[in-house]
């Protein structure tokens, strides 16, 4: 029964380390769940699972995701901040 909830869990969300990424789903308007800090190493993006989120993970592998840039840049610096603070 736990491993049934953990896949309704995971099928409800998206992960990634990749910070670009997560990036691009923050400003495409995806909502951000955590950050999982449970590898020392790296953190990972935790985001809801929603409607698009795959076309948008594709467009940005495929380079052809428009955003507009400063919002882009500053979505990442708030990231990053989040990454570093102690919370």
């Amino acid at each position: 029964m736990a491993k049934k909830i953990n896949q309704d869990i995971m099928s409800k969300t998206y992960s990634t380390f990749d910070l670009n990424l997560a990036s691009v789903l923050l400003t495409a308007g995806c909502k951000l769940i955590e950050l999982d800090r449970s590898n020392i190493k790296k953190v990972k993006f935790i985001f809801k699972h929603q409607k698009g989120i795959e076309r948008i993970i594709n467009d940005f592998w495929d380079d052809k995701i428009i955003l507009p840039a400063r919002t882009l840049l500053n979505n990442q610096k708030a990231l990053k901040n989040r990454i570093y603070s102690d919370i």
